[in-house]
């Protein structure tokens, strides 16, 4: 198959297409009835026709709305097709729609969580340490200070990381954080994550 772009007199662009010897006229915004080598019968309009790909690029069915159903079909399984009529411009930027509230929340909810994962990340700790927090912060509340875990914003564990290393909190807060340091300590060499 080959194709070759043409502007039209009233602008819009038309790809012709040879295909088996025949050529034919895809113009942005046609409606056609194809059925393809597979079988597949279905009415579309035309969006655009890559030739260096052999793609034609096709929104199926005519209904308005939010929502379209695009295909990509390479050019040579088209084994047959009927033009049906002209449209308008399915790309048309002034029936486009987007959501820019939605798309601001969605965009504002991915930093809110990239930045609580960023937070979750010991800069310059080692693996063992921050396995240390990842297991930690299952039970308890926790956070980062440089390379030292602060456990219930009052508790902090210090390098290496053993119940030696935990300071500060009250003597309850202080004897949790140590048996729960202990207890996934014990987990984590268990598992072969741990010195």
């Amino acid at each position: 198959m080959s194709s070759s772009n043409q502007m039209a007199m009233d602008g819009t662009t038309t790809t012709t297409a040879t295909t088996n010897n025949h050529t034919e006229d895809f113009a942005v915004g046609c409606l056609l009835s194809i059925k393809t080598t597979l079988g597949d019968e279905f009415e579309a309009q035309v969006i655009t026709f890559d030739r260096h790909s052999n793609i034609l690029v096709l929104q199926e069915g005519s209904k308005p709305g939010p929502r379209r159903n695009i295909r990509l079909l390479k050019a040579n399984y088209v084994k047959e097709f009927s033009f049906l009529g002209q449209s308008e411009d399915p790309l048309d930027n002034k029936k486009c729609f987007l959501d820019l509230n939605s798309l601001q929340a969605r965009e504002e909810s991915a930093i809110r969580q990239a930045e609580a994962e960023a937070e979750r990340r010991g800069v310059g700790v080692t693996s063992e340490a921050q396995n240390i927090f990842d297991a930690l912060s299952k039970t308890l509340p926790v956070r980062w200070d440089k390379t030292v875990i602060v456990v219930m914003n009052e508790v902090r564990v210090s390098s290496p990381y053993l119940p030696e290393s935990v300071s500060g909190g009250t003597p309850a807060a202080n004897d949790r954080v140590k048996k729960v340091l202990e207890l996934e300590r014990k987990r984590l060499h268990a598992r072969g994550g741990g010195q």
